[in-house]
């Protein structure tokens, strides 16, 4: 049998076991968000050795200028759109059903949490075996820091999850009025920082409200989408023009303002251009997922979704401490600092790639609920 014939009856089995009335357009949206996080963090996370630890830097700190590639990999609000969705039509089906609230959060909560333990595990052994051999405190803060760094996406997640009975039909306005009233006194009237993370509920909650509106059929039209891109961008565009807020959508070390950690009103409004042009995409996504290749891999990225997120800052990490013996690698342990250091990272991201190909195969089979699942198992929502 040949390898075509293989891949031929692979993406049949898959669209074989796709339910007919599924919203493909759906899990291409989420898996084109965990593929931009993905690449986004391997674009502009860099670990720079000083001669006795890695620290960890960013190309957007040394070339502010490049920060439009921040604008098209910081793909969370995409996720959150797609998650307040899910879980809204999901949580509506499950009272049709007459399925209790406690047993459908459980099922949504042990998905999304399941691969969480083989992270923690192995990053536990790692940190001591680091520390027992002497390791730079700094280095392994590095690491841990990064490595852990999405568990903060998992936890507001679950939480959000948790609340979908009680936000499934809340205005998408109301937490954004919460973003916006934290960023006033935090910006303008010299409030504590860390009154700052209030926004970390109240600005995913936008995009994940807007997912609960796309489930009540609200968001059907393409005007909905059109207006949300249009404003959200003109928002953007304003507030970082005239408002003092970094061009960066993501956190850069060393900036005293990050638009991210916490959210702020601009990526908030930026979220809100991201999530119109995802509808206006459905429309299309849904055309193009006719074809079994591509539906083939957007199925399979989807089984595997938590999976590539909680490792993929790991494959990353791993390829730079293998190549330590062999020196200041350029784009792996140099400093980002020039388009030579871009060239040399964009090199480098075949081999993130394989390294996280490793990860998945070792450790995919934590994602799925008991025996794994074949290749012609049912396609989840």
């Amino acid at each position: 049998m040949t390898d075509l014939t293989v891949r031929t009856g692979l993406r049949a089995r898959l669209d074989a076991a796709t339910p007919a009335g599924r919203d493909r357009a759906v899990d291409a949206l989420r898996a084109a968000a965990i593929l931009g996080v993905v690449l986004g963090h391997w674009l502009v996370t860099a670990l720079v050795t000083d001669g006795t630890a890695l620290r960890a830097a960013s190309p957007l700190g040394e070339l502010p200028w490049l920060a439009p590639v921040s604008w098209v990999f910081q793909t969370l609000a995409v996720f959150f759109l797609v998650g307040g969705h899910v879980a809204t039509r999901s949580y509506a089906s499950a009272r049709a059903r007459g399925t209790s609230y406690r047993r459908w959060l459980g099922a949504r909560l042990a998905r999304l949490l399941r691969p969480v333990p083989a992270v923690l595990t192995l990053w536990t052994v790692v940190t001591a075996l680091l520390l027992l051999t002497g390791a730079e405190f700094t280095t392994v803060h590095t690491l841990v820091k990064l490595a852990l760094s999405p568990l903060w996406f998992l936890l507001v997640f679950a939480v959000l999850t948790a609340l979908t009975p009680l936000v499934a039909r809340l205005h998408p306005l109301w937490p954004l009025v919460v973003v916006l009233h934290v960023d006033l006194l935090r910006f303008g009237l010299g409030a504590p920082d860390r009154l700052g993370w209030l926004n970390l509920a109240a600005g995913w909650l936008v995009p994940y409200t807007l997912g609960a509106a796309w489930t009540r059929g609200e968001l059907e039209r393409r005007r909905a989408g059109a207006l949300l891109l249009a404003g959200g961008t003109a928002a953007t565009a304003a507030l970082v023009a005239f408002g003092g807020y970094p061009a960066s959508m993501v956190g850069v070390p060393g900036a005293a303002v990050s638009n991210l950690y916490p959210p702020t009103l601009a990526a908030v409004t930026f979220g809100l251009a991201q999530c119109g042009l995802a509808l206006l995409l459905r429309e299309p996504l849904r055309r193009a997922m006719r074809r079994p290749a591509a539906w083939a891999a957007v199925a399979l990225a989807n089984l595997s979704a938590m999976t590539l997120f909680l490792w993929h800052q790991t494959a990353l990490m791993a390829t730079t401490a293998a190549a330590l013996p062999a020196g200041r690698l350029p784009g792996l342990h140099t400093r980002p600092d020039g388009l030579d250091w871009v060239a040399a990272r964009l090199a480098w991201l075949p081999v993130f790639t394989l390294v996280l190909a490793v990860c998945w195969a070792v450790f995919r089979t934590w994602e799925l609920p008991g025996p794994s699942r074949t290749a012609g198992s049912k396609v989840d929502a």
